[in-house]
């Protein structure tokens, strides 16, 4: 079992748990300890197919890692639950601003 499926165990779950899983074995892991939503960490797009049947009625599920925005049609298809894009804020482009506030 991994560490993550042993931390949930001994927390306290009033809160929904999200559990990383980056195989089919850790997504079978997840759900026997009871993980609410869990992140297809990385995944191949059959194998996130797989995980969502697996999923469904037990556990929300999350696709992150390796998204793009040309792959969301793709991703979407699967059936999954969300979809994370970091495409979106580490490929954003920064603005330098500044603040003053001067006395009246």
């Amino acid at each position: 079992m991994g560490p993550a499926v042993k931390a949930m165990q001994k927390a306290n779950r009033e809160m929904p748990t999200e559990v990383e899983a980056e195989s089919l074995a850790q997504v079978d892991e997840a759900l026997a300890a009871g993980a609410e939503i869990i992140l297809l960490d990385n995944l191949s797009t059959e194998e996130i197919i797989e995980a969502v049947k697996r999923c469904r009625g037990r556990a929300k599920t999350e696709i992150s890692g390796g998204v793009t925005l040309q792959r969301m049609r793709e991703l979407a298809a699967t059936g999954a639950d969300f979809v994370s894009v970091g495409a979106l804020t580490h490929s954003a482009p920064a603005a330098d601003l500044s603040f003053e506030i001067e006395p009246a």
